[in-house]
This record gives structure tokens, C-alpha cells and sequence, in this order.
């Protein structure tokens, strides 16, 4: 085994999405084989990595000022090695090692697997090659203890939205065959798990040997596994039978995250998302007649290439008109290599953030008022530790994955714990333990 006679230390360092923070526990697990202890500070490490995100500009620029900062350390250590991981990894390639000669190892969130056989060389290795075969790979993962657990069931996307990087950074899609998932899931509720949450750029369009659906049957018949979530949603392929599954399996929890992005379905179609504005419409009223306390939660583009006052009014409407109990709205950020980054009609940063503000202002409103109609509820919680806001509760989930803070004795991590809601904030609620 790799330097199995002394004991290597790594730091890694996430930006983005879950899928990201999944990836990185993907490299901890290998590392891990080879020798590592994970360290939380970079400089007790003999090995740092950045797992990067180009979604959007934000996040490049604080990887890069993040990089910047580590060059001290370099000097003062040799012999520390510095990879960078991830999409922005995948599509700039080479040229980090030329922008930034500190670094040593460069690979794309499809070369995971080669991260050993890279830290048996010196320095300037850069793996961005297409690999198909990802998804029949099954590589160790080192999680955190704890009872939620994050698992990947496809890679890639099809869809290619005009604002976004990931089809070039993460290949087109291919889903991971049912049996390797079903292993894995089983293999999380033994070790003690209750809840998994399914990842993939595109949940809806899982293939393998079954559907979507067939795979949440699938994994509903796991015994420990309490709650099961997916993310992310494609409105597109919102299908009828996921729908009746996400009603009729009782492990499947009532929440989904489906991105709108825009209200308006001119810029929809300039985003080459697939729908209307009216297809995303009644796709919602077909959820909520299904599972009428569902809770939807969505992203949101403000100020996209040419988006109009008509067009962003639209979007204010479509926000006041379906009440999403959540959004993660964002300033657009063009990306290079994207089709949009070519688009005319780009708006002032000004117009993006005041559109920005309003559209979190509403939103935090409806949150609220959504949050109060709890107010004297009974929920059922899984508890999941120490609230992150006041150390002296402790926190967990509901079913339709609102947070909620509670004071409690009694009462240990991963258990199922009734709660009636006493108070309502906007982004969380505060609840009573009940019998």
C-alpha cells in the first residue's frame, strides 16, 4: 500500500454543491487506503486539496484567492503537494499548472479513481480524460459518523441549459446499475444510517436496469433506512410515475427540489430548459394533488441575458403564484464555454442584485408565513445533533425537510423524535418534545 510505512496527513477543501462534498468523501475514502488521516487545517497536511465548482463565477474566485494563500505554506514546505480537483479542474486543465505553478496534480470530478496513482509521481500530472466507465466504478467513501448519507446513483448530465458548465465538466449521463446502489444503501444502514439522500445532476433519468422509480422501490425495501430523498429534479421529466411513487412509498419523503429557474417562458426557452413556465405550472398542481403537504423547494436565475421588466415581473409572479416553502436564488453569472456566455443583452450588476433582493424579500416572506402554519403541529423528526445556531438544542429534519430546533433530554442522535412547533423563524422552526 502507498507510503503504508509513515502516516500522511490531507486537507480538502469543498466549494459547491452536495455532489461535490460527496466526491470529496469519494477522495478521503481512497486516500484512506493509502495511508491518510483527514486533518482540518491545511497546514498540518502533507497533501491539500481543492475540490472545485465553475457554476458560478463567486465560487472560482474564492478558489483561486483560497489557492493564492497557500503558496506561503509551498514555500515554506516543499515537499507539500497541492492538487486541484473538480469542474474547474476539468475545464482549465493544464493551464492551472501554468497559471498557478504551485500546484502539482490537476484531475476532473471523472478521474476520482486515479488519485493514487497520481500521488506516485513527482508533480505537473493533469487527468481530464471523458470516462465512460465511472459509473460501474464503486470507490470507497469515507463519510462522517452521523445518520444522513449522501449517494450517487448517475453522473453527468444530457440537458445542456445554456447558462451551464456541467455537461462539459462532468460528461453526459450514466447511471450506476441498481444492484452496486442497493449494496451500497444497505451497506449505510447497517452501519447504522436512517436517511440517504440520492444524487444526480438529473434524478428523473436514471437508467439502469429499472427507472427512477423502480430504484426508490427498490430502496425502500431496505430495512434501516428510515427516510429517502433525491436531488435534483428535472421539471422536464417529472413523470407521473414518480409522482405516484414519491405518494404511495412510506420511506420516500415529501419534499422535492425543483428548479424553475426563470418565470417567464421566453427566457426559459433562451435557458433551453425544456419547459413553459405553464409545463412547470401544472406539473406542481399534479404534485400537490398527489401529496398536498408536499413541501417545493427551487432555484431561481435573477437577471439572465436579455431578461426584460416583463420578463423578470414574470418570474416575481411565478414566486407569489406556487408559494415554494424555499429558493436558492442567484445572481447569473455567465460561464465561458457555455453558450450563454455568448449572448447578447447581458444586464448591469446593479439590475441583477436589486432583482435579487426583491425576489429573497418575497420569498422570505411566503417562507414565514408557510413555517407559521406549523405553528401548534405535531412533526416527526429525525434527529441529527447539535443545532448549528445554538449549541444548547439540538436540531433535525421533518419529512418535508424543514429544520427544527428543540431543547431535549433523553435523546440521542438518529432517533425518530415527535415535536410540536411552538415558534416559526423564516428559514427554520423551534418545536417541544411531545410523547
Amino acid at each position: 500500500m502507498l507510503f503504508s510505512f509513515m502516516k500522511k496527513h490531507v486537507y480538502i477543501t469543498t466549494f459547491g454543491c452536495q455532489m461535490n462534498v460527496h466526491d470529496s468523501e469519494k477522495m478521503a475514502g481512497i486516500l484512506e487506503q493509502e495511508g491518510y488521516s483527514l486533518r482540518d487545517n491545511p497546514k498540518d497536511a502533507d497533501l491539500i486539496i481543492f475540490n472545485t465548482c465553475s457554476i458560478r463565477q463567486k465560487a472560482e474566485q474564492k478558489f483561486y484567492s483560497e489557492l493564492g494563500r497557500i503558496k506561503s505554506l509551498k514555500k515554506r514546505r516543499p515537499d507539500l503537494k497541492i492538487a486541484v480537483a473538480g469542474c474547474i479542474a476539468q475545464q482549465q486543465g493544464r493551464a492551472i499548472l501554468k497559471k498557478v505553478p504551485h500546484v502539482d496534480y490537476v484531475f476532473g470530478p471523472q478521474n476520482i479513481h486515479m488519485l493514487s496513482d497520481m500521488l506516485r509521481t513527482n508533480k505537473d500530472v493533469v487527468a481530464v480524460d471523458d470516462n465512460p466507465e465511472i459509473a460501474e466504478l464503486d470507490l470507497p467513501v469515507s463519510r462522517k459518523e452521523g445518520v444522513r448519507a449522501w449517494v450517487s446513483i448517475m453522473y453527468g448530465c444530457n440537458n445542456f441549459c445554456s447558462y451551464c458548465i456541467v455537461p462539459y465538466t462532468r460528461g453526459r449521463e450514466r447511471s450506476r446499475p441498481s444492484e452496486n446502489i442497493y449494496r451500497e444503501v444497505a451497506g449505510l444502514a447497517s452501519n447504522g444510517f436512517k436517511e440517504v439522500t440520492l444524487l444526480g445532476q438529473n434524478v428523473n433519468s436514471y437508467r439502469s436496469d429499472v427507472d427512477f422509480s423502480g430504484l426508490l422501490k427498490k430502496i425502500n425495501s431496505i430495512e434501516g433506512i428510515d427516510r429517502i430523498r433525491f436531488v435534483t429534479s428535472h421539471p422536464h421529466d417529472l413523470s407521473d410515475d414518480l409522482i405516484i411513487s414519491m405518494k404511495e412509498l412510506d420511506r420516500v419523503c415529501e419534499h422535492i427540489h425543483l428548479p424553475l429557474q426563470s418565470g417567464s417562458s421566453r427566457i426559459l426557452e433562451l435557458m433551453n430548459r425544456g419547459y413553459t413556465y405553464e409545463d412547470y405550472r401544472r406539473k406542481v398542481e399534479r404534485l400537490k394533488d398527489a401529496i398536498p403537504h408536499i413541501s417545493i423547494t427551487t432555484d431561481i436565475i435573477a437577471g439572465f441575458h436579455g431578461e426584460t421588466d416583463n420578463d423578470y415581473m414574470a418570474t416575481i409572479n411565478a414566486v407569489n403564484d406556487i408559494e415554494f416553502d424555499g429558493i436558492f436564488a442567484f445572481k447569473f453569472s455567465p460561464r465561458p464555454g457555455t453558450r450563454a456566455a455568448n449572448m447578447e443583452g447581458q444586464l448591469s450588476d446593479e439590475i441583477k442584485s436589486e432583482r435579487l433582493s426583491e425576489i429573497l424579500e418575497i420569498q422570505d416572506k411566503i417562507s414565514f408565513m408557510k413555517n407559521e402554519a406549523l405553528r401548534g403541529s405535531v412533526q416527526e423528526i429525525l434527529v441529527e445533533g447539535v443545532s448549528e445556531t445554538d449549541k444548547g438544542k439540538l436540531t433535525g429534519r421533518t419529512r418535508t425537510n424543514k429544520i427544527v430546533n428543540f431543547r431535549g433530554t433523553d435523546v440521542h442522535v438518529g432517533q425518530m423524535l415527535y415535536v410540536e412547533i411552538v415558534e416559526a423563524r423564516r428559514h427554520s422552526l423551534e418545536g417541544r418534545p411531545v410523547r
